[in-house]
């Protein structure tokens, strides 16, 4: 096989893996919004890391990784420990340049999204110490 050809499949493999993820945000936006979140950004990128949503209710603000995959074990363990530092050092440029959130209370929250399944939610889905 061609080294073009391959890296072709690449580049339409990333391109699939990344609809896919655009779909799995759209709906774990749609299911924070029906518990009752406003969306204050969206795949909110920064030098240090990016976080897929960002939501607040009342004086929370939430950092919300979401993970699309076969089933849901697998989902949450492909949530590293690096992954979430990223999460964290993004959240607080989000703060810094969002300073009417600084009093806000913090947490990072995961959804899941499996095929053929709601998405879950897990409110609170590690702490950064």
């Amino acid at each position: 096989m061609s080294g073009e050809r391959i890296h072709s499949e690449r580049a339409a493999g990333r391109q699939a893996a990344q609809k896919q993820g655009a779909l799995a945000e759209r709906r774990a936006a749609l299911l924070l919004r029906l518990k009752g979140f406003r969306i204050r950004a969206r795949r909110y990128r920064t030098p240090v890391g990016e976080i897929d949503l960002l939501a607040t209710r009342r004086r929370l603000l939430v950092a919300v990784e979401v993970k699309s995959r076969p089933d849901q074990s697998t989902a949450a363990f492909s949530i590293t420990p690096r992954q979430q530092q990223r999460v964290a050092r993004a959240t607080e440029h989000y703060l810094a340049a969002n300073p009417r959130y600084s009093d806000y209370q913090i947490r990072f929250d995961a959804v899941l999204d499996t095929p053929g399944r709601w998405p879950k939610h897990i409110p609170d889905a590690w702490r950064m110490t």
